[in-house]
């Protein structure tokens, strides 16, 4: 961890939180998703980065140590598709690997469809590609209304939630609930905070350490642009119609991450349904992994990452 260099580089106006290691020719750029930071990624940096590459995860703008942007409630996922390439630009990278996390996954594989001269391959965690736009939160309507992400959707909702704790408690409670192979769904008389159980201890993968630096990146930031992007900006029409991602492209899913409960998730990629918007997908599935598989099984996930990357050419 302490070979890690961080920085700060000028991105579409920005300056973004970027955190590297390794020098080799091949770049592997991470995409964290929420309530994650460029640390998610720290146990996959290190091991692609002795593998033979350069490894960079950066905070997203509004994440973290990134600047904020001017206005952040008009901000969309096509933003991020901007901020990816713009990195890369910044940085004198020509094409690049990117894997994703969470919503990270989203504008990874946007990134690759839009420009697929930048991308050299995809690998995602948690997430299989999802086109933004109105029909996503139309199959929300499929799940109670305490749904959390229609709970955050709602202006002000989340704040006030949030805001009865500290933000090393908002990051505990988080991550304990969505470490679980339940959707995250409260009553009418609760709030998402209120599903915690005080006496649930944190994943055993997941240290107090560990917390305490989630926490210190949020204290920084706050949630007010992560509410933004992406829930509230999640029906944003981002302009593309019929997308396809045509680069080698591998989903990694935990077999008791709660997505899988989405509506409809499952059999979109069990059903290989997926792969007629990413054609060149491999799925990769593993046995009690959950939507933190990468933290959870790290030794796992990189030794997938690194052959998956190994069979690649930029």
């Amino acid at each position: 961890m302490e070979k890690i260099k961080h920085s700060h580089i000028e991105v579409k106006g920005l300056k973004l939180h970027v955190a590297e290691i390794g020098s080799g020719p091949k770049a592997v750029v991470f995409l964290h998703g929420f309530p994650e930071i460029w640390y998610t990624w720290r146990h996959q940096m290190i091991a692609v980065a002795n593998s033979g590459y350069r490894a960079i995860a950066f905070d997203f703008r509004g994440y973290g140590l990134s600047e904020h942007p001017a206005d952040p409630e008009k901000e969309t996922m096509f933003d991020l598709i901007d901020e990816i390439i713009g990195l890369l630009d910044s940085l004198s990278i020509s094409k690049a690997f990117l894997v994703g996390k969470d919503f990270g996954a989203i504008p990874g594989y946007l990134a690759a469809a839009v420009h697929p001269e930048r991308v050299a391959a995809i690998i995602t965690l948690g997430i299989p590609f999802i086109l933004p736009g109105p029909a996503v939160v139309q199959s929300h309507l499929l799940l109670p209304k305490g749904f959390y992400i229609t709970r955050w959707r709602e202006p002000g909702r989340a704040e006030a939630d949030f805001g009865r704790f500290d933000v090393k408690s908002v990051i505990r409670n988080i991550y304990t609930l969505f470490s679980g192979s339940e959707v995250p769904v409260a009553a009418d008389d609760q709030e998402i905070m209120d599903l915690y159980d005080p006496s649930t201890p944190l994943p055993p993968w997941f240290s107090e350490e560990d917390l305490a630096t989630y926490a210190s990146l949020y204290e920084k930031s706050g949630f007010k642009y992560a509410l933004q992007v992406p829930y509230r900006s999640i029906d944003a029409e981002i302009g593309l119609s019929d997308p396809k991602v045509t680069v080698p492209a591998l989903l990694i899913m935990g077999e008791k991450d709660y997505v899988f409960k989405f509506p409809g998730m499952e059999d979109n990629i069990r059903s290989g349904a997926v792969k007629n918007i990413v054609p060149n997908l491999e799925i990769i599935y593993i046995p009690e992994g959950s939507h933190f598989v990468h933290e959870q099984f790290p030794e796992k996930v990189n030794q997938l990452i690194i052959k998956f990357l190994d069979k690649q050419s930029i």
